[in-house]
């Protein structure tokens, strides 16, 4: 492989020693002195209508400035591809938790005391929670102005499912009119909380028309969007202003709390902050979608698949507009990297009366992943073939095309799976009621747009300038790397510099594996950018010719003479800073990434508990920009989905989210997590200039199938509703009679 001096190094992250030390400057910490406490009345019903609201109690109380209602914000509404959210309840809630009124105060408990006196009259509407009821003729119709939505559209009929996406291949009823055999499994899975540390936080301050915001968005430009879009002004007006970022995972681009803090600032003309504690969170933030996958699967007796037909529910909750786009785009993976001539994937999206969902690492992939990848363990069951053969014989090969007729570039999943089964001693002994259960997935590198500024100043300063809002993937220490890789100095001699919004025309962001590849390749533009204009410089000055010119470390060097000039002394006598500009726009291209893991659980049949005794991850990388961070990503993913499979699990009852706090709502910590093998498989395959691939979402999508597929080894038995918790086991092990 290509040789590089930084580029694959581990090298520590940029802001790593702010961050456990206390330095880095979050949201909650900017100094404001003269900033009010926002804070929100949530509704205690799933369906109502709002009848009255007397605030007359709240605005009375001493050192309260401000208090808002739907009705004082009712021409805003809020949202990223759908603006379907009232920055207030305006007329009716749809959610345990909706936002029906706010207030600003001098601090937080006369926020709350405001909030206390605030009395809401209401009249309870029928509601329904599940995809099911929500689809049902005699639901209630939540959003019957739909069409009349930024980014909504007209329906065929009211309905609640309110987007319907097929993709095709082949003819699924040939398909499955040949089959030997036809296979038919429904699976389910639950809400999910993000987990970050830090919770939704926005400060906005204005300035006459100016505004100014600090939140914790990993997408600003888009944040800063939806924000003009529901206050009614010109995005230039607004800028983002960086803090650091305690952790996203897709939970954060959208803070619920943004045009509500703006309206308080408006009314109270104060600067306002507010700041989500973990209640409300978990009742009225952004979960990961539940969904339901109902698979049909057609094949021939010795395994061939020849029919594949997915029908993707997503329960999206009161509304959709925490998506970036109008949809959860996971719903293809539910066909996976499979030879199969006939398929049909169904995605239906519907609004219910629970909390709405959002954006989750990989949304819709783990769903899609855990129903494809726990269906073909059941398939190879009902063939009497073991899973590894069933898989290894339908897998796609270079040149062939998969489920979805796509044709992908330096296709490794064989190698990949076998890695994994390798590593984890599949074919080796096991012990009583200990099982081995297997599960690949793929995601490419996202596509978007990205910006980066490189500047040589004649203090022999380097300053890369970037409109990325880190939230702790490490982006900012791949820039370091790249720069200083390209310019021969040690990654120490880069800052970094963040731009606020505004000095780039528009900029993507992080999200979507997105990170590294647009990141490098911005950044290395921008370097060979500033390079040929220092070679214009000592072209102009010294009358080099700029052809035998090379730059290495802090020297410029004529090639055919010999003679060097260190480049801080080119520019002094200048009088000048060189800078070089980049911006790029990609697009999702046919190169993947492959993942194959492998679990070993042990169950205890008394009781059902399920441990995990052994996980082994298997990835096919490419270029690995820093060592450190990259498997930080992979065991980041492993423990967000570990907890998918065994334990998060946001419960709603008639409405109301019963686990409103972390006691409730486990999380995995590092008691639950066993022995982790990762094994890399590296090649020059990739995108960019060092031919990289993203590696931020792949590890978390086939935990809960292995896992799963593990039990079913096991004991025999099947789960197929995540979360697979200990009653649930042990209710099958009661149901099979084991």
């Amino acid at each position: 492989m290509t040789s590089y001096q930084v580029i694959g190094q581990p090298i520590p992250n940029v802001d790593g020693v702010a961050k456990v030390t206390g330095g880095a400057l979050y949201t909650a910490d900017v100094p404001m002195p003269t900033a009010l406490w926002g804070k929100t009345l949530h509704s205690p019903y799933p369906h109502a209508r709002i009848l009255r609201i007397d605030t007359a109690g709240a605005k009375a109380l001493p050192g309260v400035r401000a208090v808002l209602t739907g009705a004082d914000v009712r021409d805003g509404m809020y949202g990223r591809a759908i603006k379907d959210i009232p920055v207030l309840a305006l007329d009716r809630v749809r959610f345990v938790g909706e936002r029906v009124a706010a207030v600003a105060a001098d601090d937080e408990d006369v926020a709350q005391q405001a909030l206390d006196l605030i009395e809401v009259e209401y009249e309870e509407l029928p509601a329904v929670y599940d995809i099911e009821a929500a689809m049902s003729e005699e639901a209630p119709i939540l959003h019957p102005d739909f069409a009349d939505y930024t980014g909504g559209e007209a329906l065929e009929r009211p309905s609640n499912a309110y987007s319907h996406v097929t993709t095709a291949r082949g003819d699924l009823d040939q398909g499955f009119a040949a089959a030997e055999l036809i296979v038919e499994n429904t699976y389910t899975t639950g809400r999910v909380h993000q987990g970050y540390l830090e919770p939704q936080s926005v400060l906005v301050s204005l300035d006459g028309d100016e505004v100014s915001v600090w939140t914790c968005s990993k997408a600003p430009y888009a944040t800063r969007d939806a924000l003009a879009k529901a206050a009614g002004l010109p995005v230039e007006n607004i800028v983002f202003h960086h803090t650091a970022i305690g952790g996203d995972f897709g939970g954060k681009a959208t803070p619920a709390n943004l045009p509500i803090a703006y309206a308080l600032a408006k009314a109270a003309r104060r600067p306002v902050r507010m700041v989500m504690d973990y209640d409300e969170e978990l009742m009225a933030a952004n979960p990961r979608h539940s969904t339901v996958l109902r698979l049909r699967t057609g094949l021939m007796r010795d395994g061939t698949l020849v029919a594949h037909h997915v029908q993707f529910f997503v329960n999206c909750g009161a509304y959709a507009g925490y998506k970036p786009g109008r949809t959860i785009g996971g719903a293809n993976r539910a066909a996976g990297p499979y030879r199969i001539p006939n398929t049909l994937i169904e995605a239906t999206h519907v609004y219910s009366n629970v909390v709405p969902g959002g954006h989750m690492r990989g949304p819709g992939y783990p769903q899609a992943i855990f129903a494809l990848e726990s269906h073909l363990d059941e398939i190879a069951s009902e063939i009497g073939m073991d899973p590894l053969a069933f898989r290894l014989k339908n897998l796609v090969s270079e040149g062939e095309e998969a489920a979805l007729g796509q044709t992908l570039e330096l296709v490794r999943v064989k190698e990949t799976l076998t890695a994994a089964t390798e590593a984890a001693g599949y074919d080796l002994p096991k012990g009583k009621a200990v099982g081995r259960g297997m599960a690949i997935g793929d995601h490419p590198p996202g596509g978007g747009q990205g910006n980066a500024r490189l500047s040589l100043h004649p203090d022999g300063s380097v300053v890369l300038s970037t409109p990325i809002f880190d939230q702790g993937a490490g982006t900012y220490t791949t820039l370091r790397q790249v720069v200083a890789e390209e310019l021969d100095l040690p990654p120490e001699r880069v800052r970094i510099e963040v731009l606020d919004t505004g000095a780039v025309e528009s900029d993507s962001g992080l999200g979507s594996s997105r990170g590294s590849r647009l990141a490098t390749t911005v950044a290395h533009a921008a370097v060979v950018d500033a390079k040929q204009s220092l070679y214009e410089l000592a072209a102009t000055r010294l009358e080099w010719p700029a052809a035998a010119m090379a730059l290495s470390g802090d020297e410029l060097s004529r090639g055919d003479t010999g003679e060097t000039v260190r480049w801080r002394d080119l520019l002094a006598q200048a009088d000048a800073s060189v800078t070089g500009q980049a911006n790029a726009t990609e697009r999702p291209g046919p190169m993947t990434s492959f993942v194959a893991q492998v679990a070993e659980v042990a169950v205890d049949r008394e009781t059902g508990e399920v441990s995990l005794l052994k996980f082994v991850t298997a990835h096919d990388v490419g270029r690995i920009l820093n060592p450190v961070g990259h498997q930080g990503q992979i065991n980041g993913g492993f423990v967000q989905g570990l907890g998918f499979a065994l334990m998060e699990d946001m419960r709603i009852e008639d409405g109301h989210v019963t686990s409103l706090s972390l006691g409730d709502y486990k999380l995995p910590n590092i008691r639950d997590l066993p022995p982790l093998q990762t094994v890399l498989l590296e090649s020059e395959g990739g995108v960019g200039p060092y031919q990289v691939r993203g590696i931020g979402e792949n590890s978390l999508p086939p935990v809960a199938p292995a896992i799963a597929n593990a039990i079913a080894d096991a004991v025999g038995v099947r789960i197929r509703d995540l979360p697979i918790t200990a009653e649930k086991v042990h209710a099958a092990l009661q149901a099979a009679g084991r």
